[in-house]
């Protein structure tokens, strides 16, 4: 009996997958491509040109560590694009910061600008009809990687997820921010509350990198690669929409820039410099540090690999070779870190040639997956007995970069640095999930002012106001807390945490999951 049930449902599966790939064809959007760039059609192309025009062969760097400033570079450049925004993302919040977002979105969209939106469609749930919405502007067009044919009712999708398991198993985790194929802004961040410091409970740390000239290309080419691909789908294909409901929709979100609790972030963008200014080297000071180069690539997974199809093109193919050819100092910043054997085994070799390894990932009390932190926890003992230095984010450090956030804080951040020399920021998370099921994204640069500023980051993160050491005494683990250089408090269990996180933690570590971690 037991083999007729797995029989048929297996049957079953065959049969959904099937059909839903016959939908996708049907159902595909239209080819497009990105706008070609001209010396003076928009504003950024008036602002811009003329300074890119002095490096035609490089990249402009600048690092994006505060939160607030995130949020105002995104606003800021779609008030100041004139031909197209390309945006792809992973997730993107129907709260207050996605809301102002998306109304400066629709704002440019009025004014004729195209608008091209990819995102992952597992998070989307309840937003389908609100993006439905915005699809129906006639210079705004929405795509969904990997969508499920079921929208509204829970328990049918439930069911699709489930008879087309594997196939949905494979998600995009890119994110771009693309404005007039001028400037694109790549890195961990998705589109919401927490990553903008407007969260209530707790606010991410991360980074991202702001990008113009040369490299913004090599974004567009990804984004067209995606927006192209058999793996997304217009939105209109899924969901359908009342005819009256983009006028509701921008009286709406209208209305948020009334609220009071968004008044700091329009001050702020009152605040950020214009891109002309930005760009302008004479005008450089303070955070707001542009540096060019000719040594910066943006790289991502292709868009076959929601199809496992591909391998030799993936990023991890990148980036492996350049993380085991480090001479000196190897520093990594992952907050879903599941380096599974192979990993532990590369840090070990790395130490064991000389090269000082250090990792700053999130503590049990800060970890927002605890299913990550399971697999990762079976780790710590390997790494710390061959000399691999852990560092393990506080739940209630120092903060900072917020308005209106909380005091808690929690890692997001995906970044490494090599010999002080070279660095990565992007999507990618060490862990399986990443390496192999989700498609990936980011920079590798070699600038010296940008990879310093980004050590910077690494050093704050991981000294006693931010961070637990995670130490191995007689094969036990404990974690020094050290405040304000005071005489440190040794933890022998994880730090803030519950006995049930704890406790389910260590189960899941024993489940044989760690390929979808």
């Amino acid at each position: 009996m037991f083999l007729i049930v797995i029989s048929v449902f297996i049957f079953i599966s065959i049969l959904a997958i099937y059909s839903f790939g016959r939908f996708a064809k049907q159902a595909k959007g239209e080819p497009s491509f990105a706008l070609a760039v001209q010396d003076d059609q928009t504003d950024l192309d008036k602002a811009l040109g003329p300074e890119f025009a002095l490096h035609p062969d490089e990249s402009s760097l600048l690092l994006v560590p505060s939160d607030i400033d995130a949020f105002a570079i995104r606003a800021k450049s779609a008030r100041e694009a004139g031909r197209s925004l390309d945006l792809q993302y992973y997730m993107w919040h129907n709260d207050l910061t996605g809301q102002l977002l998306g109304l400066e979105v629709l704002n440019a969209a009025d004014r004729g600008v195209r608008v091209r939106i990819i995102l992952d469609d597992m998070n989307v749930k309840e937003n389908s009809e609100l993006l439905a919405t915005l699809n129906q502007h006639e210079n705004i067009k929405i795509r969904m990687f990997n969508p499920t044919r079921v929208r509204g009712n829970s328990l049918m999708r439930g069911i699709e997820m489930l008879l087309r398991g594997l196939s949905l198993d494979r998600r995009m985790h890119n994110k771009s921010w693309i404005a007039d194929g001028r400037i694109a802004i790549v890195g961990g961040r998705n589109i919401g509350d927490e990553y903008f410091g407007a969260a209530s409970n707790r606010n991410f740390f991360d980074v991202d990198l702001l990008i113009g000239g040369h490299a913004v290309r090599e974004a567009e080419t990804i984004f067209d690669e995606f927006w192209n691909c058999d793996a997304v789908i217009p939105i209109d294909a899924l969901v359908k929409s009342d005819a009256q409901a983009l006028e509701e929709l921008r009286m709406s979100i209208a209305n948020k820039r009334k609220n009071l609790v968004a008044v700091p972030y329009f001050d702020k963008l009152k605040e950020t410099p214009n891109a002309k200014a930005l760009f302008k080297k004479e005008w450089n000071q303070g955070n707001w540090q542009v540096h060019w180069s000719k040594n910066v690539h943006i790289y991502s997974d292709p868009a076959i690999k929601a199809f496992a199809k591909g391998e030799a093109h993936w990023l991890k193919k990148r980036l492996e070779p350049i993380i085991t050819n480090a001479k000196q100092r190897l520093n990594i910043i992952s907050p879903y870190f599941v380096p599974g054997k192979s990993g532990v085994n590369e840090f070990i070799q790395l130490h064991q040639q000389g090269v000082d390894v250090n990792i700053l990932t999130n503590s049990l009390a800060t970890n927002d997956v605890i299913f990550a932190h399971g697999g990762y926890i079976t780790y710590r003992k390997p790494l710390l007995r061959n000399g691999i230095n852990l560092y393990e984010l506080k739940p209630f450090g120092k903060v900072g970069h917020t308005l209106l956030g909380s005091s808690s804080a929690s890692l997001h951040t995906k970044a490494f640095l090599i010999d002080n020399e070279m660095g990565f920021v992007g999507s990618f998370n060490f862990d399986p999930r990443s390496a192999n099921l989700n498609t990936e994204m980011g920079i590798i640069f070699a600038e010296p002012a940008i990879v310093q500023a980004l050590q910077h980051e690494f050093i704050m993160r991981t000294n006693g106001d931010y961070s637990y050491q995670v130490t191995l005494t007689n094969d036990q683990l404990h974690w020094l807390d050290q405040r304000n250089n005071q005489q440190p408090i040794v933890w022998n269990y994880d730090p803030e945490s519950k006995w049930w996180q704890r406790a389910l933690a260590t189960i899941i570590s024993y489940l044989p999951i760690e390929s979808q971690l």
